[in-house]
């Protein structure tokens, strides 16, 4: 098997480096990975200069670019041999709930599971995060279970691990995205010159947090498994849709 790691912390952070070791020891891996820090950048895409890819002395790819980008271009001609899998993180910090929106570790997935291969995006639940290697080894399980019983061809799967001991994680739980309240106020403050600048606010609490939500497996020490899907059509609203239009 042939692993594609890609990550939104940039090709120096420790979670890429511990998933490329746990990864390569039972399979080959190509790492291809933003130059820097992309968090929150979701599945842009930069079309409006050319991207620059430098390759670093452990042999990983980087990009001055956006994840998607890394795994658009390593799918699209960059690496000599295509990929069997694409793996994302693992990213410093949760992507839980409505993060997913957000998330550049989810879009790279997302994007290998777009053009044609099953896709995993694994986040270690903590601040500062420090077990990688925990969700390191549950994404290497969850590599060799896949292998072995592969599911539907829509599905990618969305890892949050808390952030604890391999022999203290509890289970690992199918679950469903929870919903954070509204995200906290931005933050005025001024430049050197005295013009105001603004930082996004911190992500809101967990709101729809209750039993079978990511948040709360990962609360009650559980890694949190979450399937999802890039269609984003709601299907059962399309014939009450025709009928509003209707009477127009």
């Amino acid at each position: 098997m042939h692993i594609l790691i890609t990550n939104d912390d940039g090709y120096l952070s420790p979670g890429i480096r511990i998933l490329a070791e746990e990864l390569g020891g039972v399979a080959e891996i190509s790492v291809v990975a933003p130059d820097r820090n992309k968090s929150g950048a979701s599945n842009s895409l930069t079309l409006m200069r050319p991207l620059r890819v430098e390759r670093a002395d452990n042999g990983f790819f980087y990009i001055d670019g956006t994840p998607t980008d890394c795994v658009h271009l390593a799918l699209s001609g960059l690496l000599d041999a295509a990929p069997d899998m694409v793996v994302s993180g693992i990213n410093n910090g949760p992507n839980l709930g409505d993060d997913v929106l957000y998330s550049g570790t989810v879009a790279g997935a997302m994007e290998g599971r777009y053009l044609g291969l099953p896709a995993i995006a694994v986040s270690l639940v903590g601040k500062p995060a420090n077990h990688f290697d925990t969700a390191a080894q549950i994404t290497r399980r969850l590599i060799a279970h896949l292998e072995r019983n592969p599911l539907p061809d829509d599905t990618l799967l969305n890892v949050n691990v808390p952030d604890l001991p391999a022999n203290e994680i509890v289970s690992l739980d199918a679950t469903r995205l929870g919903f954070r309240h509204k995200a906290e106020s931005m933050v005025r403050q001024s430049d050197p010159y005295g013009r105001p600048v603004y930082w996004i606010g911190p992500a809101g609490e967990a709101q729809d947090a209750g039993p079978g939500t990511d948040f709360h497996a990962v609360a009650h020490g559980s890694a949190s498994i979450t399937p999802m899907q890039i269609d984003l059509t709601r299907h059962r609203g399309i014939e009450p849709l025709q009928r509003w239009l209707k009477s127009l």
